[in-house]
C-alpha cells in the first residue's frame, strides 16, 4: 500500500485503492462507502490525535487513526 487514509490533511481528498479489513468491519465500511474507485475527502481531525472525520458518497464519518491507516488511497487535487 502506498499511502493512506491518515495521512490526508483537512480539505484534502483520494480515491480508495484497497481496504485492509476482512469479515464485519470490512462489510460495514463498504456499506457506509468506503470502496475502491470512491473519492473520500477529510474534513477535521479531533484534538489530541483522535478521530478524523471523512465524506465519502454522501456520508460523513469518523474513523481512528488505526483504522484510516488501513484503507489505501490515491491523492487527488
Amino acid at each position: 500500500m502506498q499511502e493512506d487514509l491518515s495521512s490526508l490533511g483537512s480539505g484534502q481528498r483520494g480515491v480508495i485503492t484497497e481496504l485492509q479489513f476482512s469479515g464485519g468491519k470490512r462489510r460495514r465500511l463498504m456499506e457506509l462507502g468506503f470502496i475502491a474507485g470512491a473519492t473520500v475527502t477529510a474534513l477535521q481531525k479531533a484534538p489530541f490525535g483522535g478521530a478524523v472525520s471523512y465524506e465519502v458518497m454522501g456520508t460523513v464519518i469518523a474513523l481512528r487513526p488505526a483504522d484510516a491507516q488501513r484503507i489505501g488511497i490515491r491523492r487527488i487535487n
